[in-house]
């Protein structure tokens, strides 16, 4: 954006922050402090604000778009496109055509040309679905060829599709099993650092749980981790992680989808991560 006067100095943002010049326009490396509160230095600290959250904004859409794996309807998916926020998030995503197989990397998105996408040939192709499906990485099957070609076209995805942790549902499960016990017992010297650690994360503790709501085949489950719910200075551990229907009815571990796995297992472990007591057996 251009410069706007402010006092006997002029402002524009640069990369999110107010930067100033003098008349002559050489540029200052701090704003001076009798300008703090000119309209122009506020209005633009306020715009870098807005612009944060959109952006930010943008980028949890995209991920909730992937990690439900819901389809976005193309008109959609065009008319946001020229907004830099959202092709920051959407930039270099993979996208899956209507027969479900990979179409390439997401390059761009024109009402009329459909969209530009780098195929796995590393030709630019363009195609014009009614729907655009951006999957979850659990359901690629060439997950490790598609993250070393992407390494070579030096992409680099915001939304951390292809280099997102993923989990798979081991093949030989208890058909009775409602747990998972992998990650259970990390222990903490106080509750509040465990809760601050799943606010961090981006899951929210409802219960004593930390919860990560998810949705796969237009079925609503929760992936749910123990957290403590009792004072905030005394001692707690993380619980095992369980699947819970809409209702709250604990799901047996048979009936998760794999996308749900995956997202489950990924918040446990996490928490799991921070854990500032180690086991007095590995301690020793």
């Amino acid at each position: 954006m251009g410069w706007v006067p402010a006092g006997d100095y002029e402002v524009t943002l640069d990369s999110g922050k107010v930067v100033c010049r003098n008349a002559a326009g050489r540029r200052l490396k701090s704003v001076p402090p009798k300008i703090a509160d000119d309209p122009a230095v506020v209005g633009l600290r306020q715009l870098a604000e807005w612009l944060e959250r959109h952006e930010r904004q943008c980028l949890d859409a995209v991920e909730r778009w992937m990690v439900r794996s819901l389809p976005v309807p193309f008109d959609a998916l065009a008319h946001v496109w020229p907004d830099p926020a959202w092709q920051s998030a959407l930039g270099d995503l993979v996208v899956t055509g209507e027969d479900g197989d990979v179409a390439g990397f997401l390059r761009d998105a024109d009402p009329e040309r459909g969209l530009g996408l780098v195929d796995l040939d590393g030709d630019t192709v363009r195609i014009r679905p009614a729907v655009v499906r951006l999957p979850h990485p659990v359901l690629l099957d060439d997950l490790e060829e598609l993250r070393e070609f992407a390494v070579e076209l030096g992409i680099g995805q915001r939304a951390g599709q292809l280099f997102r942790e993923v989990w798979h549902r081991p093949a030989a499960l208890d058909a009775d099993a409602d747990c998972v016990e992998d990650h259970a017992g990390g222990r903490f010297k106080e509750l509040r650092f465990l809760h601050g650690r799943a606010a961090q994360l981006g899951y929210r503790v409802r219960g004593g749980h930390a919860v990560c709501p998810l949705l796969e085949d237009g079925r609503t489950v929760e992936a749910r981790v123990w957290v403590g719910d009792h004072d905030g200075y005394e001692e707690t551990e993380t619980g095992p992680l369980h699947f819970t229907d809409a209702s709250g009815r604990t799901l047996k571990l048979a009936r998760i989808g794999p996308v749900a796995w995956s997202e489950g297992m990924r918040m446990a472990a996490a928490l799991y991560a921070g854990r500032d007591i180690e086991d007095e057996e590995q301690a020793a």
